[in-house]
């Protein structure tokens, strides 16, 4: 009976070896290929359980997730210009096509990455063989790498393989090169510089012209306004005096003969020589001869 018995557990266990080698389990991250004596007899894109033919067939997974290939070490590239920049960059990529991927490249992810390398590289050179320093630096770089994308994607295919972007992450300069740009963009921006200073003096120069221009009519018209007005003031005044002078001339006459003893004895210091009979003294003399008249 226990000889028995140790059979049965014996059936059971080749049994449950058998279970679990015919059972795989295929994750959502995952391609799967079925192989049948070393050909491919499925491929499996989708996540589950699954079962396979033990000793017969075999599993071999790759990766659906998008992989990165970056480049190790900048690359040297020659612009329409003969110059040398160095570009580094990186490829966003998946595989699509498990099937095709296999045969292509045995399904050796290193092989992949050297292939698409040599594409992209290609496809770069090309690209900034066509384009300035300026241009692959950053005039055209989207539109550089949005080509570049469409070319690599329809090299990659051919592997299995889709192309989700390419990016240009940095681009240098030699040291060399790196001199004489700098060079020539300090020469570029002092002459800049030169032509904005001189702008700016021509245009300083107008408007001290233009200011002076507008000084000399506003003080040639408050001139001419002054003038105006005294002439105004004079001629008031003369018409004032007119009129005085016509109401009582003798009166007139006498105010105005005070007004010049006043300014000219304002002093004592003041000295006038005039002759006796003069009519400068004539209200003075009046007034002596009324004081003697008065006395007498």
């Amino acid at each position: 009976m226990k000889a028995g018995l140790n059979f049965l557990a014996a059936i059971v266990a080749t049994i449950l070896l058998v279970v679990g080698a015919a059972i795989f389990t295929v994750d959502q991250r995952q391609h799967a290929i079925i192989f049948q004596l070393g050909e491919v007899r499925e491929v499996i894109a989708e996540p589950g359980l699954y079962f396979k033919w033990p000793m017969i067939q075999n599993v071999r997974y790759f990766d659906k997730r998008i992989l990165t290939m970056d480049s190790a070490e900048p690359e040297r590239f020659i612009t329409s210009e003969k110059k040398n920049v160095l570009v580094d960059s990186f490829v966003k990529w998946r595989i699509v096509d498990p099937k095709l991927y296999y045969i292509s490249v045995a399904g050796d992810e290193s092989r992949a990455k050297t292939r698409l390398s040599q594409t992209v590289n290609a496809g770069l050179r090309e690209e900034f063989g066509k384009r300035t320093v300026h241009d692959v630096v950053s005039g055209e770089r989207d539109k550089i790498m949005e080509q570049m994308r469409e070319k690599a994607d329809l090299d990659a295919r051919k592997i299995g393989v889709q192309i989700v972007d390419v990016r240009v992450k940095r681009v240098d300069l030699p040291l060399e090169v790196s001199e004489s740009v700098y060079r020539r963009m300090e020469a570029e921006r002092k002459r800049v510089a030169n032509e904005l200073r001189s702008q700016g003096s021509a245009e300083a120069e107008k408007i001290r012209a233009d200011a002076d221009k507008q000084r000399e009519v506003i003080v040639a018209e408050a001139y001419r306004d002054a003038q105006k007005m005294k002439g105004e003031g004079y001629a008031n005044a003369a018409a004032t005096y007119a009129q005085a002078f016509n109401q009582n001339p003798e009166f007139y006459a006498f105010y105005r003969s005070l007004e010049a003893y006043r300014n000219s004895f304002k002093s004592k210091s003041d000295v006038i020589v005039v002759e006796p009979n003069s009519d400068f003294f004539k209200y003075m003399k009046s007034v002596g001869k009324g004081g003697d008249k008065s006395g007498k």
